[in-house]
């Protein structure tokens, strides 16, 4: 099984959809600015209150399915339909 690299103390962004709706992770960001990882779903995201910052631990443990795009690299994002669906993987613009 692969996994993250990162330490799983790592701070990462996800949205309140997310973690309060347990709306499922249709989309992953790897920045290649900062190293930061962003895990949302399908919501439009309101950047004033949408984001909440937790560790990738209590990620993993709410979908460990993005294990599967832990090897993502700086600058590439993934997407998919929905849980159990083929990851997309694509450069960021």
């Amino acid at each position: 099984m692969k996994k993250f690299q990162e330490n799983l103390n790592t701070a990462v962004l996800t949205t309140i959809h997310v973690l309060e709706n347990q709306s499922p992770i249709t989309h992953v960001h790897h920045y290649d600015e900062d190293g930061v990882w962003q895990f949302s779903g399908l919501e439009e995201i309101d950047n004033n209150q949408a984001f909440r910052i937790v560790s990738l631990e209590e990620m993993i443990k709410l979908d460990d399915s993005i294990l599967e795009v832990s090897d993502l690299p700086l600058g590439y994002e993934a997407y998919r339909e929905k849980i159990g669906s083929f990851w997309k993987i694509i450069k960021m613009s």
